[in-house]
């Protein structure tokens, strides 16, 4: 199948592959993050230092597996949040998540994290398509699939409802169709 490589840069961000010895600098990092969190994440209502190390464990599996790929995001050196290419939607398939320190929004980094990571999908054997899914209530995330040139496609009820107190419920999904040959109108490379 094949993997990306273990550092990517875009534009101020680097997204480096998570290690099992960052669990100091992650637990840091979602416990300053868990306010900012909660209303989207469920993981930060129960974030402690074993979920973290399970975590990281998973990352090192799913990486070996090659199902999915995790990466700190840091800028200017700093740990700034993390992110993920993720085998989760089907064959042909990536999705991509990623979330922020709340002193590190509202400055473009999630977009250059996600362009990162699109960049590193299209490099991928058999990616048809990449997609970009968030909950309805958070425009945040459906800001940064708009201007990566991503389409929204869907609006998906889910079974189980809202799964954190600032969600709807409603599952937003974008997509990023991926053709060979063509060049990306937002970076500008095939």
């Amino acid at each position: 199948m094949g993997k990306p490589a273990e550092i990517l840069r875009f534009d101020q961000v680097e997204l480096r592959r998570w290690r099992g010895t960052d669990i100091e600098a992650l637990d840091r990092l979602i416990t300053e993050s868990r306010a900012h969190l909660l209303p989207w994440m469920p993981f930060a209502a129960t974030h402690d230092r074993k979920q973290g190390e399970d975590f990281l464990t998973r990352c090192q599996e799913e990486w070996d597996s090659e199902q999915a790929y995790h990466y700190a995001i840091t800028s200017a050196d700093e740990l700034i949040g993390s992110c993920g290419l993720m085998r989760r939607i089907g064959p042909g398939g990536l999705s991509i998540g990623y979330w922020l320190h709340p002193a590190s929004t509202g400055k473009g980094l999630a977009t250059m994290a996600a362009a990162a990571l699109v960049q590193a999908g299209r490099q991928l054997p058999g990616i048809d398509r990449i997609e970009i899914h968030h909950d309805e209530a958070n425009p945040a995330s459906g800001a940064v699939a708009r201007r990566l040139g991503f389409t929204e496609f869907e609006r998906v009820p889910l079974p189980q409802g809202a799964e954190a107190p600032g969600e709807s419920g409603i599952d937003v999904r974008w997509r990023l169709q991926i053709r060979t040959g063509r060049t990306d109108p937002v970076h500008g490379s095939p």
